[in-house]
């Protein structure tokens, strides 16, 4: 589904170039469930923003579903991106005055054709998350834990093929971030491609497999060899075994 082949990014200021991907190469099937590492500076940010297609390397290739990403105009890579594409970041990004179902709801305003029945796929989505009974609830009523589960019912509204998820879990207590990663890990058997980008490797060991970048470089590739199970983390630590 993904393939990506010598990408490179530079950034430019003035007669200065900061090269922060040096030669990327890795492909993720349908249907993975990919996490990729890297402390900050290694340009982990940086590949997430091309592979959401919101940003273009510098060199090389990425191709997404077989479009070369690099080769679309602006209005053509925000098409794929709404199309492909749901977003989950650090910080929730909703909207404080607009309740859970209208914050769900906005990536259909941005969509080809806003749909007849957008109400009630806000419903789905946040049924999806466990907050059903949270639809007219502000922000500032829900707890962060919360706010992420509707920044993943925003993500989760157009139905997109991937996932791609930012440190979700980065701004969040133990429980709620083993919350999320369990809604994670139920969309991923539902068939949906997970990237999850992190610098923490007891998150990336939720995914599959790990893709560990050091100076804008692939350093590590390859399977998790012991999966967590965040279902079974929260039982302990609702029964009290998990003393962490």
């Amino acid at each position: 589904m993904i393939e990506v082949v010598g990408l490179e990014k530079i950034y430019s200021a003035g007669n200065v170039a900061t090269p922060v991907l040096k030669g990327i190469d890795f492909h993720i099937d349908r249907g993975e469930y990919v996490a990729i590492m890297g402390t900050s500076g290694t340009g982990k940010s940086t590949l997430m923003n091309i592979l959401g297609c919101l940003d273009k390397p510098t060199a090389g290739r990425y191709l997404l579903d077989g479009t070369d990403v690099g080769s679309l105009d602006d209005d053509a890579l925000s098409h794929l991106r709404n199309r492909k594409i749901g977003f989950v970041f650090q910080q929730f990004h909703l909207l404080e005055r607009a309740t859970a179902m209208r914050n769900v709801m906005l990536p259909l305003i941005y969509a080809d054709e806003y749909p007849e029945d957008a109400e009630e796929r806000a419903e789905r989505a946040l049924a999806a998350v466990g907050l059903a009974d949270r639809e007219q609830y502000r922000p500032n009523e829900l707890s962060g834990g919360q706010q992420q589960r509707v920044a993943i019912a925003r993500a989760l509204i157009t139905d997109p093929e991937i996932i791609l998820a930012d440190e979700p879990t980065g701004a969040l207590d133990r429980k709620s971030g083993l919350e999320v990663m369990a809604i994670f890990k139920k969309l991923h058997r539902q068939g949906r491609t997970i990237i999850l980008v992190t610098h923490d490797r007891a998150v990336a060991e939720n995914a599959q497999r790990i893709i560990v970048l050091e100076d804008g470089k692939v350093a590590e590739d390859g399977a998790v060899g012991s999966q967590r199970d965040p279902d079974l983390e929260l039982e302990r630590l609702g029964t009290g075994e998990d003393k962490r």
